[in-house]
């Protein structure tokens, strides 16, 4: 067994409880090559993350990242804050010879995500984004499908990522409806998943985009009045979509909003082919539609595989066949593949480059809307 890896955690809110269970239950299903220690959880308010590290069983607490990032006794630096401080953090743990995870999307903008993408290359440390649905047995089947040709040519990617909880106007103005702190709205949040999914299912680039958004209610409550006003403005997206051409002539449509009543976390796509269709939803998260082009007539139709086998991806660690998985396992899982990483055993795709490659995409997307045109997707070396 070799020496610990010894985590730090940046944040403690949604995402943090996500990862912090995440870093709990990996050694006690996966067979680990080094033993994982959640040495410290770091956040801005003294009280709340001791609370956080007594509940979920941190060693330590931090209230300043600058002091965590530069401790001995942190090997990994897994980030879970709000997008603005993405960069500035990774940057800081990279500088201090530190593995870095960090949560989606990897930065404000390209332009961050390359200089942290080429400062992990440089400094040769373990880079991941926590693009956790690529953790579901069912798309890795997905993946192994398209890479063994049973879809063949692919033309048409169709992707949406629907959630409803903006549809009250009384709700905040928090963080992710700033641009200062969130970069965009459902474009940057819901789109960043399904752009991901689309490259690693399918294993094709976008190369040009269009996009259409809208933002419904231009108004709302401040969290904390201040200086008198009690609302404030709205300067990201509600709804984003877009249109797509990728490799090889496959034509695409991406689709997120956080205004679609009655859809809480609806993350759909599908994808069509020359030799069949697949399609997948987070909401029947252990299936996987397939239809095959080959099949005889008399039983053409779509089946239903529940990805829960021992030759699905991740399942071998957990329950007997037909015993589903859920959204906390992806965490797991991915957590599981970064410690097996850093002891040499793996890699962590996706990595800082594969949220440079989803961050170009949304750029281009806010820049065709900018110029209301269609807009190639610049890919920048690292």
């Amino acid at each position: 067994m070799m020496r610990p890896i010894n985590v730090g955690l940046v944040g403690y809110g949604f995402m943090g409880k996500a990862h912090s269970n995440a870093y709990l239950k990996a050694p006690r299903f996966f067979d680990l090559p080094a033993p994982l220690v959640m040495r410290a959880i770091c956040g801005r308010t003294a009280e709340n993350v001791k609370r956080v590290a007594k509940q979920w069983g941190w060693e330590t607490v931090e209230t300043d990242y600058r002091t965590l990032v530069v401790r001995d006794d942190i090997d990994l630096v897994d980030i879970c804050t709000d997008n603005r401080s993405h960069h500035e953090i990774a940057m800081a743990a990279i500088r201090a010879g530190k593995h870095v995870a960090c949560e989606k999307p990897l930065a404000l903008n390209a332009e961050q995500a390359l200089r942290m993408a080429r400062a992990a290359k440089e400094a040769q440390v373990v880079n991941t984004v926590w693009f956790n649905y690529r953790r579901c047995p069912a798309i890795g089947l997905a993946r192994r499908l398209v890479q063994e040709g049973r879809i063949g040519r692919i033309y048409h990617v169709r992707a949406t990522y629907l959630q409803d909880w903006l549809l009250d106007e009384r709700f905040p103005l928090t963080w992710r409806l700033r641009r200062e702190t969130a970069g965009s709205g459902a474009h940057g949040d819901l789109n960043a998943h399904l752009v991901d999914l689309a490259r690693y299912i399918t294993g094709l680039e976008f190369e040009e985009v269009i996009g259409l958004p809208r933002t419904f209610i231009a108004e709302r409550p401040l969290p904390v009045p201040r200086a008198g006003r009690r609302v404030g403005r709205v300067t990201v997206d509600d709804t984003m979509l877009f249109l797509a051409r990728l490799e090889e002539g496959a034509a695409a449509s991406f689709e997120a909003t956080r205004f679609a009543a009655g859809r809480k976390n609806f993350n759909r796509i599908e994808i069509n082919g020359s030799r069949g269709s697949l399609a997948w939803c987070f909401e029947r998260m252990n299936e996987l539609e397939f239809y095959s082009r080959e099949d005889q007539d008399h039983v053409r139709g779509f089946r239903t595989v529940l990805a829960t086998e021992k030759s699905h991806p991740y399942v071998s660690a957990w329950w007997p066949p037909g015993h589903v998985l859920g959204y906390e396992h992806t965490f797991v899982n991915h957590a599981a593949d970064i410690i097996c990483a850093i002891a040499g055993r793996g890699e962590t795709a996706p990595t800082f480059i594969d949220g440079l490659r989803c961050q170009e995409v949304l750029d281009a997307v806010l820049e065709s809307v900018r110029r209301r045109t269609w807009v190639r997707v610049k890919r920048h070396k690292v």
